[in-house]
């Protein structure tokens, strides 16, 4: 008997996918089509039509791939890395690893732009900011970056446009800041326009030319230097100074805003992450009060709510891209919200004298390692250190395999020299273990227990100040109350694990448990980025392994893993395109054509590429204009570098002229790259590369299934074809180094510690598990938008009717009709107990609904039964049965305390505002608070944890 290697019950597939057959059978039915097959065909263009077929190995079963991925793991080699350059091996305390980081309802939320159902991870993330602002002694600092090397870029744009002196064009960079870090803002300085300068900072000359400055703070060497001077002169000659910053170090260190400095960034890596191999890792900046409009990225902020309450939202949100768009100064939409709220839990975890009594232990070691090394005439090169020593010998590669032998990485300098950098996990028995790799003498040590702070640090630039005194650093050091304070931060936010979260282009679907199941196994955490290639032979085969995959997927020639966020792609895939015109003699081609409908990232991405942006029309369909595409190709032709595509588009419908629209441009000498944060209505139907596209950017995050964490972490790798495969970005820990593509990541292969779950949702889905999922999304989108129609006009469709993956709802009659506006009903939907979907994007007053393929038809009749219900709602209220102001609507969302309150001041019943479908009474979700004042929150800026009387002082 013939046995099969599945039983339907192991299918990974049936599990990730919503719909039973019989409903998808159903659905498709009640569309009017005999099969999903039948569906698809008349959904996709006739141009894209091809026998896709997939290079990728048949499914596994979910504990299949845990082995295999376990078994890669076990393939890369842990050693001990005390190589430094900004990575440092930490405990992640098992109560914020278990209760957040493996936690869905913490990884699996969304963007907290609705922010009454945002409540406990804003808290989390304003706790992240005061953790920054009191480490870094700035007074302003937002919820996260990507990493320290972009923050640095970042630093660098801030800068330049706050610097007043006119034709400044060059940025200063201390050599003592980390390599990385140095590629990573040259790179960046060169499509942005800008000169570099690297040198010793005390032989800087300050001219006219000068807009910004770069410190390492300790250098890369580890030592400290005192730049109090420094930044005087700087700021006499109109510059700004960026401090990267060490911030277990700032626990004994003077800190960045005591010593003159503008700007501090870094990493909260040491701050309770996993190195995982270069990623994800909360980058952070702070910055002076006058440059808090300049600060890229999102800043959370306290404000009232409709009861003047205090509550917390994304402050200051006209500054970011989708508002400012090409004249946004960064690109920066995803951070790394899930970092940063470890980062900050850590810091609550530990309090200001238990990371201080870290810090201490680091340093007191570092000294006592210096002492011994000095006694056994090994010279160490710094006399100033907090955790970093640089130590010169004879046989540097004898020292290196001596230290292999032990299973320890060091670092190794360009002249020669070798760097030992300690962390939290080194302990007395290691430095007896260095010892004996440094010298033949063996000696073991006395009493080597650090007392009080270390002589490393020059007394004058010991820290003074306090940090963490707020009340919430100091109220949980039983691990019962913080477990307890996790869980009432957890229940004040909307996850999947409680409903489906409908919001369009940005695809929050399952992310299964045994996806995630490696990226807490030591083996893939914890190894440092620049750790021998020879050690990892694990990640390299995963790493190989995607890179093939996703190129077969999109029918491309080549990957690049670097890239950290869907921006970031965007960013890279441009770069790639810049790098490619100019390696062919035409670096006059900087015009990017970009719709009007773009993603607001993408002209900001664009400008930061060095482009300059032309938008092109959309048509009253919602496609791409083809006759003013036409005009702006031809007319810009000896200049037009690329087009900015989004397919399908972000209307939500595959546009028919998509080939044509592709030809045109290559017509016209420019390369077209696509947006791919729509490519999972595209997965096993219909390649990019097939159909002409250069590059592409992946969001790993959405159709690959990593969760959103909140608002990152992310990936966003490109695909490009063969032609710009010698462009793609490069890094001096890559096979064959640096390449013309430039470092757009601090590491080489960018957030790798969660590339597995990437890989084991591909290896887990296989070829027609990929397929169906990409079939069952433009099902469901089509059978919300065929429920809704009636009572929510389908903005856009494409041929007969039909959407792609996702819809918008068309609801700009409303606010003339009834006074309700599409903020109305995202507040009312929360009554519901969903969030919102997208909204007001990419048209105004509309909402775009992306149900996914992982949600059951029984949650899509749900969510359209709620939004049938509001509807109803509103019609009370536009024919008079309800009150215009005073209406369920406009009070939404509706709290526990509002409900219960022994005053009820409203025309209709406590029950029809908090459980207006019957489901609820089992089940509800209440919002943590009332609607919040926005308005209020900006003209009274607070981005701290803040101290009842100073916030009630605000007008």
């Amino acid at each position: 008997m013939k046995i099969k290697k599945h039983t339907p019950a192991s299918e990974f597939s049936d599990r990730h996918i919503g719909p039973r057959s019989t409903e998808i059978q159903e659905m498709v039915s009640s569309l009017g089509f005999s099969s999903l097959q039948a569906l698809v065909d008349e959904v996709i263009p006739d141009c894209l039509k091809t026998n896709v077929s997939l290079n990728i190995p048949p499914s596994l079963t979910e504990h299949e791939v845990i082995e295999a991925a376990t078994a890669l793991g076990r393939r890369n080699k842990v050693f001990r890395s005390l190589i430094g350059m900004g990575y440092y091996d930490c405990f992640v305390p098992p109560v914020i690893q278990r209760n957040i980081f493996e936690n869905p309802g913490w990884y699996t939320q969304y963007t907290p732009y609705q922010a009454e159902i945002s409540q406990g991870r804003l808290e989390a993330l304003l706790n992240f900011q005061t953790m920054i602002e009191d480490l870094t002694a700035l007074p302003v600092a937002n919820a996260s970056l990507l990493d320290e090397g972009t923050a640095a870029a970042e630093a660098m744009n801030i800068c330049s446009s706050a610097c007043r002196k006119k034709g400044a064009d060059t940025f200063l960079i201390s050599s003592g800041c980390h390599p990385q870090t140095i590629d990573v803002v040259r790179f960046r300085a060169l499509n942005a326009g800008f000169k570099t300068v690297i040198g010793d900072p005390a032989s800087f000359e300050f001219d006219d030319s000068c807009f910004g400055l770069l410190l390492q703070y300790p250098s890369t060497e580890g030592s400290i230097e005192d730049y109090r001077e420094l930044c005087e002169k700087a700021h006499d000659s109109g510059m700004l100074v960026a401090a990267a910053s060490d911030l277990m170090a700032l626990c004994l260190l003077t800190p960045p805003g005591e010593w003159g400095a503008d700007i501090a960034i870094g990493s909260c890596q040491r701050f309770g992450t996993p190195m995982a191999f270069g990623g994800p890792h909360a980058g952070f900046i702070s910055v002076q009060d006058k440059l808090k409009r300049s600060i890229p990225g999102r800043i959370v902020g306290v404000t009232k709510d409709a009861a003047g309450n205090p509550s917390y939202r994304l402050a200051l949100q006209a500054r970011e891209q989708h508002i400012r768009r090409d004249k946004a100064t960064s690109n920066i939409c995803t951070a790394q919200v899930l970092l940063a709220i470890m980062s900050s839990m850590y810091a609550v975890y530990h309090g200001p004298e238990g990371i201080t009594a870290i810090a201490e232990r680091i340093s007191g070691l570092t000294e006592e390692l210096a002492k011994r090394l000095n006694k056994e005439s090994v010279k160490v090169c710094n006399e100033t250190f907090f955790d970093t020593l640089k130590i010169k010998v004879k046989d540097p590669g004898k020292v290196i395999k001596k230290a292999a032998d032990k299973e320890i990485n060091l670092r190794e300098f360009p002249d020669g020299s070798l760097g030992i950098s300690l962390d939290e996990r080194s302990s007395p028995e290691e430095i007896d273990i260095l010892l004996e790799i440094f010298s033949s003498s063996g000696e073991k040590r006395g009493d080597t227990s650090p007392k009080g702070r270390a002589i490393g640090i020059p007394e004058e630039l010991q820290r003074k100040s306090d940090f963490l005194t707020h009340p919430i650093f100091n109220s949980f050091r039983s691990e019962t109350e913080l477990v307890r304070y996790i869980q009432r931060l957890q229940d004040r936010d909307l996850s999947l694990t409680r409903s489906m979260i409908p919001l369009g282009s940005c695809t929050m679907k399952l992310n299964a448990a045994a996806e995630l199941i490696p990226v807490s196994q030591y083996e893939w955490a914890g190894i440092h980025p620049f750790a021998p290639l020879d050690q990892v032979r694990g990640y390299m085969e995963l790493i190989m392994e995607t890179e093939a995959y996703l190129a077969d997927i999109t029918g491309m020639e080549a990957t690049s893993l670097q890239p950290n966020s869907g921006a970031q792609g965007e960013y890279a895939g441009l770069t790639t395109i810049r790098n490619y015109h100019r390696a062919e003699g035409k670096d006059q081609r900087d015009i990017c054509l970009i719709p009007t409908s773009a993603h607001g990232t993408n002209p900001a991405s664009a400008v930061m590429a060095g482009m300059k942006v032309v938008p092109v029309k959309c048509d009253e369909h919602g496609n791409i204009d083809l006759k003013d595409l036409r005009g702006k190709a031809e007319k810009n032709r000896d200049r037009l570098a690329a087009l900015m595509m989004t397919y399908p588009s972000t209307h939500g419908v595959f546009e028919e002229s998509v080939c044509e629209i592709v030809d045109l441009i290559h017509e016209n000498g420019g390369q077209v790259y696509l947006d791919g944060a729509n490519l999972n209505a595209l997965v096993g139907i219909c390649k990019p590369g097939d159909f002409g596209v250069d590059v592409c950017h992946l969001n790993l995050h959405k159709t690959f299934a990593m969760p959103h964490g909140g608002g990152g972490p992310g990936i966003g790798p490109i695909v490009v074809a063969n032609h710009l495969v010698p462009h793609l970005p490069g890094h001096f820990h890559m096979p064959g180094g640096n390449s013309a593509g430039g470092t757009v990541n601090s590491a080489p292969w960018g957030s790798a510690g969660i590339l597995p779950i990437a890989w084991s949702y591909l290896r887990l889905m296989g070829p027609s598990g990929l397929t169906r999922a990409s079939m069952t999304a433009i099902l469901n989108a089509n059978y919300i938008a065929a429920r809704l129609k009636d009572h929510f006009p389908v903005l856009y469709a494409g041929k007969s009717g039909l959407v792609a993956h996702e819809c918008i709802l068309d609801c700009r009659s409303l606010r003339k009709h009834s006074g309700v506006t599409v903020s109305d009903i995202a507040k009312r939907l929360m009554d519901y107990g969903f969030h919102a979907p997208t909204v007001s994007w990419p048209v105004v007053d509309t909402l775009m609904v992306e149900p996914t393929e992982s949600e059951s038809r029984e949650e899509l009749d749900r969510f359209c039964e709620a939004m049938i219900s509001i509807r109803k709602e509103i019609e009370e209220i536009a024919s008079g049965q309800a009150d215009s102001e005073n209406n369920l609507l406009k009070n939404s969302p509706h709290t526990a305390e509002m409900v219960t309150a022994d005053k009820w001041s409203y025309p209709y019943g406590r029950e029809k505002a908090a459980y207006p479908m019957d489901q609820q009474r089992a089940n509800k979700f209440w919002p943590a608070c009332r609607r919040v004042d926005d308005t209020w929150g900006d003209r009274n800026l607070f981005c701290s944890c803040v101290i009842p009387e100073e916030f009630n002082s605000g007008e």
